[in-house]
């Protein structure tokens, strides 16, 4: 794939030109086509406008199909061969990881990773700038809900990759604030998850709740696995899931499953009345949370596009972005320094309706 959701168009014209490496195919490939559509919905209407000081965005997307391999070579080619300016939402914690070598080798942002792995964020990655919440804070606040009605048995399941690690040491923070430990805690590969082997265990550890930490068809997998060898309880993922793509996927059995949000539903956010009008006024009908969070993210990245000047240089918009200061998106405020680029701290929960949408 050369172009993501409407940049091919942009190609002629474009002098702004933002990379991205992003399974397009592969695992997450409902959720990565959801996030691209939020985020071009707001890269048309200022490419509308005449751009950024007169200069057209293009963003130009390889497909890494979710293979750490592929993410770290299409960044190279991006970078090294394509000249990219940026990079721009990458997907998975071990995929950023991989390419976060290559742009710090050739002093290059990388803009709104679609991941909230804390590795991203502490150290300080001087040219990683987050936009979206850490998934430690999502799984916190998962387990401090749970445990705020009454849930005393929680099992935890992830992905066995730093991913994976992450999100069980943000369940561990929230058990431990509650005075918990984890009845079960059972781990699959990421590659080719075969959730039969983990069945046993849980239906042993007879958990009230499961906490499953994975992305795409994975979860898809686990969940329907699950629920058809009656392991009873509540079911919980996080906001990597949060798609109207995976909902589809889920089909049935996602009623009730509960999904992390970091990003608001509310039209009393600016953020959201505005990428809803845009959505309407571009013939997109539903705005999903993964849309929103697309959004947000080329907000960030447009904003310091405009500070780095004209003819922005790698140097320029690494400096844009480390200065930012206070941004308000419309409701969410982050605020970027030399020293802290972690981004926003929303957090929310939502439900799996019986009509397939999502509930806060």
């Amino acid at each position: 794939m050369a172009c993501a959701l409407g940049a091919c168009a942009l190609a002629a014209t474009a002098q702004i030109r933002i990379g991205q490496t992003v399974g397009v195919t592969g695992a997450v490939a409902a959720t990565v086509k959801e996030s691209m559509t939020g985020a071009q919905l707001y890269l048309n209407h200022i490419n509308a406008k005449g751009g950024v000081g007169g200069e057209q965005i293009e963003v130009t997307t390889l497909d890494d199909a979710f293979d750490v391999k592929k993410a770290e070579a299409n960044a190279r080619s991006l970078i090294e061969e394509r000249g990219m300016l940026a990079m721009f939402m990458s997907r998975g914690t071990p995929h950023t990881e991989a390419i976060h070598t290559v742009l710090e080798q050739h002093r290059v942002a990388l803009v709104g990773p679609s991941t909230g792995a804390m590795v991203l964020h502490q150290p300080l990655k001087r040219y990683v700038f987050n936009v979206r919440a850490t998934y430690q804070r999502e799984a916190e606040r998962a387990v401090a809900h749970l445990a705020s009605i009454g849930v005393r048995r929680l099992a935890v399941v992830h992905v066995d990759d730093s991913f994976g690690n992450d999100g069980l040491e943000g369940a561990r923070k929230g058990l431990q604030a509650a005075g918990l430990e984890p009845v079960a805690v059972a781990k699959f590969d990421r590659t080719k998850p075969d959730f039969a082997p983990l069945l046993p265990g849980l239906k042993a550890a007879e958990p009230q709740a499961v906490l499953l930490i994975g992305s795409g068809t994975a979860v898809v997998e686990g969940i329907r696995s699950f629920k058809a060898a009656t392991v009873a309880g509540q079911y919980i993922t996080l906001s990597n899931n949060a798609s109207a793509g995976f909902v589809k996927l889920l089909g049935d059995a996602g009623h009730g499953v509960v999904v992390s949000q970091v990003m608001p539903a509310s039209q009393s956010y600016a953020l959201v009345k505005e990428a809803t009008q845009l959505a309407k006024a571009q013939g997109v009908d539903e705005l999903s949370p993964a849309m929103l969070e697309g959004f947000a993210s080329a907000k960030v990245l447009v904003e310091a596009l405009r500070r780095a000047g004209p003819r922005p240089s790698r140097a320029s918009l690494h400096n844009a972005l480390e200065n930012l200061g206070r941004l308000d998106l419309g409701g969410l405020v982050l605020d970027y320094s030399p020293t802290d680029h972690t981004g926003l701290d929303f957090v929310d929960l939502s439900i799996i309706s019986a009509g397939g949408k999502f509930r806060r």
